[in-house]
């Protein structure tokens, strides 16, 4: 479904953030980017919806090479990509709903979006989602009023009123303590499952990746050096990722606190 042909990402600096990405992901497929700090993962997810345009490289979505859409065509193919973002995105001073329904201006005309009238159904969509991520008696409250977990539900509900094909979640527990961390990543692979969604979640936290997706894809110095199934994680690959470090007494440790 999704398909990266030699993805090469090189700033103006000569710095080579992605080298040579090969990398495909089948509907319905939740995977884990993990790496340490500046491996590459945030670029590699923003090179996918050209936030970050790539160096050279293919970007396939489906049939449709991304990185030859011109703007028109791009606009167009960014709604079957719904984005998730570390610190949510929202737009503090509107509301919950609000927010939700800015996941369609895309497909509404410039009068409906500038004065935020949604066809009805579109409502009735935000409404279901809300309720699905148990956010619908805050449907009227401001974003500013919610707590990081609760904004994080949000940005999820806006990414899926889309109706994405592909899910691109750019550390979604970052700014969350461990019990709402592990509430969201479960939340987002249920939802994936539901919708038959494929989803790339850039995650620093290698437990919670190993506790729920069904693929981990590590990235060191823009490269991929390991791509397979979460319980071939073993320490040495760890090490080889990240560098020396006590890997299976952290894991351990994690896993403990899960247990708690």
């Amino acid at each position: 479904m999704l398909k990266l042909k030699k993805l090469v990402k090189t700033y103006a600096t000569g710095d080579q953030a992605l080298k040579s990405i090969e990398l495909e992901v089948p509907e319905g497929q939740v995977l884990a980017l993990i790496g340490p700090s500046g491996a590459g993962k945030s670029t590699l997810i923003r090179c996918i919806n050209r936030l970050v345009e790539p160096t050279s490289g293919e970007v396939w979505l489906g049939d449709t090479e991304l990185t030859k859409l011109n703007s028109s065509g791009l606009r167009r193919a960014r709604r079957e990509m719904g984005m998730i973002f570390q610190e949510y995105a929202l737009v503090e001073r509107l509301t919950v709903m609000e927010n939700v329904l800015s996941g369609r201006l895309g497909y509404v005309g410039f009068w409906r979006s500038l004065t935020r009238r949604f066809p009805q159904s579109d409502v009735d969509e935000a409404f279901r989602l809300l309720d699905r991520v148990g956010l619908l008696a805050m449907a009227d409250k401001r974003a500013d009023e919610l707590s990081g977990g609760q904004r994080q539900r949000v940005g999820i509900c806006r990414a899926l009123i889309q109706n994405p094909k592909l899910l691109l979640v750019d550390e979604p527990t970052a700014s969350l303590d461990p019990k709402t961390s592990r509430q969201i990543m479960r939340l987002i692979c249920e939802l994936c499952a539901e919708r038959g969604l494929a989803a790339i979640i850039n995650i620093h936290d290698v437990a919670l990746a190993q506790m729920f997706v069904q693929r981990v894809v590590g990235l060191r110095f823009g490269a991929v050096e390991f791509d397979g199934p979460p319980e071939a994680l073993v320490p040495d690959v760890l090490t080889t990722i990240y560098g020396e470090e006590d890997w299976e007494a952290t894991i351990k440790k994690d896993d403990e606190e899960v247990a708690q």
